[in-house]
């Protein structure tokens, strides 16, 4: 039978069209919420079609960078539909960033045009200067941030304001084009620029509605910067099944709770460190919540102390795995009937692990990198896992030979390290870069964090290799002491012993706080330059 493309049975993948469905069907319904302003999808749909209408007066074409540099506020959400809508490359930059990175940025990607926000304007302004740009800007200015506005540049809500009726439908022709250009977090150094597509952006989209229980009923707190991977591909999940964006500039545990429990909040992602401070602040102890809430996280597994106080709290937490190169969440440890007849340990290191793959992912292995050969599914075996599927970057931008070398033999391979269980879910064990090989012995950093954290008196932890002379390698740790603790290094050595073998417990600790990424993050390159420099 000879198949054909028609109007009626075909049309490009696009997450736009997310929006501009729930403006046609269920217009009414509320879409974003930002302190006492709220959105319903009409007007989102609206404003979108509005600032899409206005970059193309400006002369912002296909394919060409539009950056941002703007919180978690309805605008970063409006540029997500609007920039793709004409065609254009959105380009979400990292606001925790310096000038020199933010230039970097600006000069490597071609940007067009910057929106930014009033409080990133001087940012925005040095690194302007630092890559010899004189680029427009488009300043949002909020009245609820308190920062002067600039009369000299184009304000936000004048610029959207020209019209929205010149946009009716999104302008893509083809659903591999790029939609986004993100710039990775330096965990491991120096940034690449990842490319999204419209296709991947679509498909992520409704792989996290799917694989973490998103309906029309959905309420989502922005707790999760939306600059880093496009909020985890969230951004476009919560718009397809026309749930409700609740925004907000910044967030401590006792405005978190506050907004989840006003709000009925059913949905958040959030890092490891603000799991650790939700559960660890004294106004937890006065949160009740009348709805179950879920709660998505990544990196590493929280403790068990931290599971523990969330579950009082009803935020249930699922863990999942991923990275900027895989649109955020690329496998998800889903709980799981039977866990719930096991004592809470158990739960816990089930609920630890990162998962089998999400729908999108087509196929996931544990290999070793050298030879492709899967390792065996014995929960003990490591080796480098590796993904491939709908839901994978495009490649690096202007980088072909980091595309190449991240794609060989037909797989990404995320440069992490797992065990493979017989269910067929992966264990994370370390990255490649942070396996300790210490006297021949291959040591995982992860290992030790994990006890560590057991620790009631450690808030954070970080394992890495530091020169030895006997061992070539030993493990060297750094701890964030919960505040008012003093416990030291020979304590710690102590308690280690009880759950390490004593090659694995670290020679050296170091006490201080842990630099880290956007999201919280720990930077273990940074760390590792501080046990170089240690030496042996």
């Amino acid at each position: 039978m000879k198949s054909a493309h028609h109007n009626a049975n075909f049309a490009p993948l696009s997450p736009v069209n997310f929006l501009l469905r729930g403006a046609n069907f269920f217009g009414q319904r509320t879409a974003v919420v930002y302190g006492k302003t709220r959105f319903t999808y009409h007007e989102f749909s609206d404003r979108a079609r509005g600032l899409a209408a206005a970059l193309r007066s400006a002369g912002i074409g296909s394919g060409e960078v539009v950056a941002i540099l703007a919180l978690n506020t309805p605008p970063m959400i409006e540029a997500h539909f609007a920039v793709p809508m004409i065609g254009g490359i959105l380009s979400p930059l990292n606001v925790r960033l310096d000038a020199a990175a933010i230039a970097q940025s600006l000069s490597h990607s071609g940007a067009r045009l910057i929106i930014c926000d009033s409080e990133f304007l001087d940012l925005a302004r040095q690194a302007q200067h630092l890559a010899a740009l004189d680029l427009p800007i488009v300043v949002i200015n909020d009245p609820t941030a308190g920062f002067p506005i600039d009369h000299g540049l184009i304000d936000y809500e004048e610029f959207i304001g020209q019209g929205s009726e010149a946009i009716k439908t999104a302008d893509i022709k083809d659903e591999t084009q790029p939609i986004s250009l993100l710039y990775t977090s330096g965990t491991t150094g120096t940034p690449k620029g990842v490319v999204y597509s419209h296709r991947g952006a679509y498909l992520a989209g409704l792989s996290n509605a799917l694989s973490f229980g998103l309906t029309h009923d959905s309420i989502f707190l922005w707790t999760w910067p939306m600059f880093h991977s496009n909020g985890l591909s969230f951004i476009w999940s919560v718009t397809a099944v026309g749930g409700t964006h609740i925004c907000g500039r910044s967030f401590d545990a006792p405005k978190i709770f506050d907004l989840i429990g006003r709000h009925k909040v059913s949905h958040f992602c959030a890092a490891p460190l603000v799991l650790n401070m939700l559960a660890n602040d004294p106004s937890a102890r006065d949160a009740q919540f009348a709805q179950a809430v879920n709660c998505i996280t990544g990196g590493s597994p929280p403790p068990s102390s931290v599971l523990s106080k969330l579950e009082t709290l009803r935020i249930d937490v699922t863990h999942q795995y991923g990275s900027s190169e895989c649109y955020g969440p690329a496998t998800i440890a889903s709980r799981q009937s039977e866990w719930e007849h096991l004592n809470k340990q158990d739960r816990y290191k089930m609920m630890a692990r990162q998962g089998a793959p999400t729908p999108v992912v087509d196929d996931l292995m544990v290999a070793d990198p050298k030879t492709m050969k899967q390792v065996p599914r014995d929960g003990t075996a490591a080796g480098e896992i590796m993904l491939r599927g709908n839901a994978i970057m495009s490649g690096y931008f202007d980088d072909d030979a980091a595309s190449q070398e991240v794609f060989a033999e037909g797989w990404y391979h995320t440069g992490d390290i797992a065990v493979w269980h017989p269910d067929g879910v992966i264990e994370i064990k370390d990255r490649s870069k942070d396996m300790i090989i210490s006297g021949g012995e291959n040591i995982s950093s992860v290992e030790i964090e994990e006890v560590l954290y057991q620790h009631p008196e450690v808030f954070e932890a970080a394992v890495v290799a530091k020169p030895d002379e006997a061992l070539v390698e030993a493990p060297c740790a750094f701890v964030n002491r919960v505040a008012g603790s003093s416990v030291n290094a020979e304590e710690l050595v102590h308690f280690c012993r009880s759950f390490l073998a004593e090659s694995k417990i670290p020679k050296d600790f170091v006490f201080r706080e842990l630099p880290k990424t956007a999201t919280g993050k720990i930077q273990k390159y940074a760390l590792r330059e501080i046990a170089q420099s240690m030496g042996a």
